[in-house]
């Protein structure tokens, strides 16, 4: 009697060498447990030859052909991966397989070499590839946000990318979590009010907020403040220790678009992009003349054919 002991051919690509060693991983699992089944059988044959000398006849003859149904099946298995040019080659040290009959030594080396070529060629040619997948998103991503094309200069936002408006507060309470802020109800003539959060509690009394008509900035990225999601936000004029609410013109309705003169009202984004910090560059130049007029640039807020945008007392103040 003898044990069966297989060998396993692995193959090798020169590009991948972690598929390389999960397949060696494999063949080796698969050897371990045919090594395994075979010693089951030897252990078997063993009792069967204490009890009788034919049953033992028999499980050698069995034990036999099944040594001989995995020599075939591993020389089908080489010849097939030869075919669809898998090169073969041994492990390190390992002693050569009888059922191996295809080996790296019988393979010439231009063959080879020109396996090894055409892998890296394909490499090279995905490259740029990839480069260029790669360019035509962030070409699209440029259009979709207006951007020029690539290496022209970024123009700075303007007032312009601004919506502003007037509304009409409809209701307002004392923020449940917070004390310093109030949660309004405004009317912009939407259809339906805004929710806005403005931490004012502070400098204007809650009966000033009910039923006032006030200028919003309502294209800012919604926040929470405090877990209530605010989608505006109330403009000001503003010094270290005082704040007031800015005063539309007489005559307003809430939906009224307010300008900037010089500069014609146009299409802006529906929503400023934070990453972009656009009301941050725009901010600066946003204060109150020496008539306490909010202006951009010097050049008064107006809301056409209505009048100007007015502080009631601050003058050379910060608008926010």
């Amino acid at each position: 009697m003898f044990l069966v002991r297989g060998f396993q051919c692995t193959r090798f690509t020169m590009s991948a060498s972690s598929t390389i060693v999960n397949r060696l991983q494999q063949r080796a699992q698969q050897a371990d447990d045919i090594i395994a089944r075979l010693k089951l059988q030897l252990a078997d044959l063993k009792k069967t030859a204490a009890g009788g000398g034919n049953d033992a006849t028999v499980l050698q003859a069995e034990n036999t052909k099944l040594q001989a149904d995995i020599k075939n099946a591993l020389n089908k298995l080489v010849a097939l991966e030869h075919s669809h040019g898998v090169l073969q080659i041994p492990l390190p040290n390992a002693s050569p397989s009888p059922a191996t009959n295809v080996s790296c030594n019988s393979i010439p080396k231009q063959e080879i070499a020109a396996s090894v070529k055409g892998q890296t060629m394909n490499d090279d040619q995905s490259k740029p590839k990839q480069a260029k997948k790669k360019q035509a998103k962030v070409e699209k991503k440029e259009k979709k946000e207006g951007a020029g094309p690539p290496g022209a200069p970024v123009a700075e936002p303007d007032i312009t990318a601004v919506d502003l408006r007037i509304g009409r507060i409809l209701e307002v309470k004392r923020h449940p979590d917070a004390d310093t802020l109030y949660i309004e109800q405004i009317e912009l003539g939407e259809g339906a009010p805004r929710t806005v959060v403005s931490g004012l509690v502070n400098y204007v009394k809650i009966e000033e907020m009910e039923n006032r008509m006030v200028i919003l900035c309502c294209n800012l990225k919604p926040a929470k403040m405090r877990g209530v999601l605010s989608q505006a936000m109330v403009m000001c004029a503003a010094t270290p220790d005082k704040v007031e609410l800015l005063i539309p013109p007489k005559g307003v309705e809430p939906g009224d678009r307010v300008s900037c003169e010089g500069y014609e009202l146009g299409a802006f984004p529906p929503q400023m992009n934070p990453k972009k910090k656009i009301f941050e560059q725009i901010k600066p130049h946003l204060r109150t003349n020496a008539s306490k007029v909010a202006c951009y640039k010097g050049r008064p807020f107006k809301v056409e054919g209505k009048g100007v945008c007015v502080a009631p007392s601050l003058i050379d103040a910060e608008v926010r």
